[in-house]
């Protein structure tokens, strides 16, 4: 379904106004990524295991115990394609293994810059790239937005064996730090370059692109999304300069706000 039907789908369901300024913008956006049209995919099953497995021998773990182990996660039905390629590379690299937990724990300080483990070149690309978008995704699901876009700018869509779920949470993380654009990008990228983007992920990108359309300039909702924010950073224990400098602009729009008001208010009595 191409982005315009998806808007059209919805417009049915929640009847907002703005949807074709919406289109124009997000299809005009400059491409960051390579544009392809449904052409991405995500490999399958088999061949997914068969790169996996094969980085794990290239790594020099092909011991029969960890096999064992390789051939157990990957057996499990439930787990998702990304999850079971995260494992493989915790079950055969250490220092893998430290960074996911690490960027899962939710009790872990939040990191201040991308791991040199994700910018080592020497590493293939196999690994570099998953590994940068399983720690993205983990990010992203503690709300650690800047530094997960960080990781995201490690990979491509297409050295991924999930572009859906790299365009999503890129989107989610533009989306969520107020950039319009790029998020406008993202979302075309999960709508309409992968073939097989789960439809969860379609639903919430074209939600986002809803909801960017109410954004307006020095207005009350956006006073409230730099608050929150502001919020969010402060509860990652960020209350440095930037943090502070959007505190400063929240307060100064307020101000002007009230003085409109009050003027208002003078010239009506």
């Amino acid at each position: 379904m191409r982005l315009h039907q998806w808007l059209l789908a919805l417009s049915c369901a929640v009847p907002l106004a703005g949807a074709g300024p919406a289109l124009a913008k997000a299809q005009k956006t400059p491409a960051k990524e390579p544009t392809s049209f449904g052409t991405l995919q995500a490999p399958s099953l088999q061949a997914a295991r068969a790169q996996a497995l094969a980085w794990l021998q290239d790594a020099g773990k092909a011991d029969p115990a960890t096999l064992k182990q390789f051939n157990g996660l990957w057996e499990e039905a439930d787990r998702p394609l990304l999850d079971k390629v995260a494992a493989t590379l915790a079950l055969g690299d250490p220092q893998a293994a430290q960074l996911l937990a690490e960027a899962r724990d939710p009790d872990a300080p939040a990191p201040t810059k991308v791991p040199g483990l994700l910018k080592d070149a020497k590493r293939p690309a196999f690994y570099r790239a998953n590994l940068a978008l399983a720690y993205a995704k983990a990010l992203s699901n503690r709300r650690v937005y800047e530094e997960a876009l960080d990781a995201l700018r490690q990979a491509k869509p297409d050295q991924v064996v999930d572009p859906a779920a790299y365009f999503f949470h890129k989107a989610v993380a533009e989306h969520a730090l107020l950039l319009r654009d790029q998020a406008g990008r993202s979302i075309v990228g999960v709508l309409e370059d992968v073939a097989d983007a789960p439809q969860r992920y379609k639903l919430v990108a074209v939600l986002m692109l809803y909801d960017m359309q109410s954004w307006r300039d020095k207005d009350l909702g956006e006073i409230a999304r730099k608050m929150d924010n502001v919020e969010r950073r402060l509860g990652l224990a960020r209350g440095g300069p930037h943090t502070q400098k959007i505190q400063k602009e929240v307060v100064a729009r307020l101000d002007e706000i009230i003085k409109k008001l009050e003027s208002q208010k003078k010239g009506g009595s």
